[in-house]
């Protein structure tokens, strides 16, 4: 068993989560908002590690918008201190490298850490910490890069896949699989095929390395993210200035593209718990309370003649008569209304929308 010290978790919370409005919001996305417990989802993600790394070793990266929010939600869980606003809008290869940084500065090349995502729905915590400790230690022990795969229940095509390859491990903690490829979001004819051949995986875009390992391959495939890492200073008040100067500069890339594809070794930790990505308001019905007439809903609403509808209110009464496969969704000074079909395109409407409801 390594060193739990050893251990860092580092949770990437600053999206924009456009696809939530009218409740999501540029200061208050996705995993700011309580969508489906009276927490929200990053202090969800946070808790839900439970005793797999020290507390203090938990780091979460936001953006400036987000930061105060980010800080209440979590107040009294970790420091202010462990909430960093990342300077610029870059993507996910930047925020791994940042992540990446601020562990090497606390625990050398040999430190290994896992990087989540704040935002994804899990409810059974206590198998989530089990194999959080054991990807970890898989990736402490190993050259590899870790991911999390979940096995696949319908062909989706929101997501992106792993294909699988040899069995490297089994133990009670899970199975280890070797990573072929990753493979981007699919069309719904190479969705069904993938979840038929039974050798592909969801990408839950959770990654484990040891630091030495991220930085060997930022060398070798994006050496501007090695240099960011490596010029990254131990001292806290160095490096505050050194990530305002230079995290701006790094390119707007996403951790797939930038390292894990080109990555020579990668390994997979078949999931043994629940996970939802929560991605959409067609997402909710699995977890609120329904009727026999297919409706889900929270908060007070009242339905005649309806089925299928999604509706949640957050103070006001929304009432449905006649209607059906509606998202309706109550807010303080806003209220959307969209065929639950038609879901994906609320990021397009909110480029329309005055700033004001942004």
């Amino acid at each position: 068993m390594s060193d739990k010290s050893r251990f860092f978790v580092c949770i990437m919370a600053g999206g924009s989560g456009e696809r939530f409005w009218p409740m999501s919001r540029a200061a208050q996305p996705k995993h700011l908002l309580r969508l489906l417990s009276d927490r929200t989802l990053v202090e969800e993600t946070v808790r839900r590690i439970g005793t797999a790394v020290p507390r203090k070793n938990i780091f979460v990266l936001t953006n400036q918008v987000q930061l105060a929010a980010t800080r209440r939600a979590l107040r009294g869980l970790i420091a202010p201190a462990q909430i960093i606003a990342e300077p610029a809008k870059r993507d996910t290869a930047p925020a791994a490298s940042l992540a990446t940084a601020l562990v090497r500065a606390r625990g050398g090349d040999d430190a290994t850490l896992a990087l989540l995502p704040a935002d994804a729905f899990i409810a059974d915590a206590a198998t989530f910490s089990r194999q959080l400790r054991a990807a970890l230690e898989r990736a402490a022990s190993s050259p590899a890069i870790v991911t999390v795969g979940i096995k696949p229940d319908h062909p989706a095509t929101g997501f992106g896949y792993l294909e699988m390859g040899r069995t490297l491990a089994v133990g009670a903690t899970g199975v280890i699989r070797a990573v072929k490829r990753f493979v981007e979001k699919p069309d719904a004819a190479k969705a069904r095929s993938y979840v038929k051949s039974g050798r592909f995986s969801w990408n839950a875009g959770m990654f484990f390395w040891r630091v030495g390992t991220f930085v060997g391959e930022a060398e070798r495939n994006a050496p501007e993210l090695a240099a960011f890492i490596r010029g990254f200073p131990a001292q806290t008040t160095r490096a505050a200035r050194y990530l305002s100067v230079n995290f701006p500069t790094l390119p707007k890339i996403s951790v797939d593209y930038a390292i894990m594809e080109k990555a020579r070794s990668v390994e997979t930790l078949e999931a043994q718990f629940d996970w939802d990505d929560v991605g959409l308001w067609t997402a909710l019905p699995k977890h609120l309370k329904g009727d026999a007439a297919g409706n889900a809903t929270r908060g007070p609403v009242f339905t005649s003649e309806a089925k299928n509808n999604i509706a949640v209110s957050n103070g006001r009464t929304i009432a449905l008569c006649g209607v059906s496969d509606l998202v309706v969704v109550e807010t303080a000074d806003a209220i959307l209304v969209c065929h639950r079909d038609a879901v994906q395109d609320i990021k397009k409407l909110t480029q329309q929308l005055p700033k004001e409801l942004l």
